[in-house]
């Protein structure tokens, strides 16, 4: 069990009870509390300073949160709720202010839906939602909507096997273990993912479903092109010690030519969670990098952003 909560950002809409229920889940899985984050429209008019849903009952209310309200009679009606449910109410803009509660409370994670209220519909991630994931302290879980969404269409939202955007030489430590801590928790595999560069040539259309490879298969003399072999040997030497520290998680290797982004768009459509990672969020001059950004603009499924949470990690 951890004691770092999980996050849940909603504002009534749709999206963001998507979220909730997601993040619901994953504080269940993980043995944690949960903690439902709005950011309150107008405050300047409604209340001064952040106030917490657990406030004193002697103390008259200072104004209405219909959201909260109506989120807290969601969640009573759930099957089974976390250890601890707690709801906050937030002052600011919405990507300060969870970035804001975020390094304050350190969660395990903070969820929430790709778009807000007014969202347009052919959009899948909000200006508010890439703020957040881009900027945040701590794993950033976007939820996409149900249009989006995979798992909309009636298969179980925990199934499947959580897929990992690796690149060996520069993705953080941190961004392996949440994945692998995942899928510990969900007791389903990770599947790692990793691309190469194509050799210089005519543009090549490739359609087939990516090959998973055991550590096994990676011996000298087998098949598969040279830089294919060199990009599993070099995940499976990062993957070792993951391996080590989790022993029941199961491990599918794959090496993709070129765009590693499409992989992993295409991997979410069975995937129970996509991993990616981003750069150590001090280092405010380096953006989320074009793989992430990609796979958070097109996913099929939940998306995990996660920074190099430790000093000297570089993502």
């Amino acid at each position: 069990m951890s004691n770092a909560p999980v996050i849940a950002a909603v504002d009534g809409s749709d999206h963001s009870l998507r979220a909730l229920e997601w993040a619901r889940t994953a504080a269940l899985r993980h043995g944690t509390g949960l903690l439902v984050a709005h950011v309150l429209p107008d405050v300047s008019q409604l209340y001064a300073g952040r106030r917490s849903a657990l406030h004193d009952p002697n103390e008259p209310e200072a104004y209405a949160d219909p959201v909260g309200d109506y989120v807290r009679r969601l969640l009573e009606a759930a099957p089974e709720l976390p250890r601890e449910v707690r709801y906050e109410a937030l002052e600011g803009s919405v990507p300060e202010a969870l970035r804001v509660i975020a390094a304050e409370s350190a969660p395990m994670m903070l969820v929430l839906g790709s778009r807000g209220r007014g969202g347009f519909a052919t959009l899948l991630l909000g200006s508010s939602s890439r703020a957040v994931a881009t900027t945040a302290t701590c794993p950033v879980v976007v939820v996409p909507h149900a249009d989006r969404d995979a798992h909309a269409a009636g298969s179980e939202p925990s199934a499947g096997r959580v897929v990992l955007g690796l690149h060996s030489a520069e993705t953080p430590e941190d961004v392996l273990d949440f994945a692998f801590a995942e899928a510990a928790a969900r007791g389903t595999t990770v599947q790692v993912v990793s691309a190469y560069a194509l050799p210089p040539g005519p543009p090549m259309v490739i359609d087939a479903p990516f090959q998973v490879v055991p550590p096994e298969a990676l011996a000298d003399g087998g098949d598969g092109v040279p830089a294919e072999r060199e990009m599993l040997r070099s995940q499976t030497e990062r993957l070792a010690p993951l391996r080590a520290r989790y022993p029941d998680v199961p491990v599918e290797q794959a090496a993709v030519p070129g765009d590693a982004a499409g992989r992993l768009v295409d991997a979410s459509r069975s995937a129970a969670l996509v991993v990616v990672g981003r750069h150590h969020p001090r280092r405010r001059s380096l953006l989320m990098g074009s793989v992430a950004n990609a796979v958070l603009q097109h996913a099929h499924g939940p998306v995990a952003v996660v920074p190099a949470l430790h000093d000297g990690e570089d993502a």
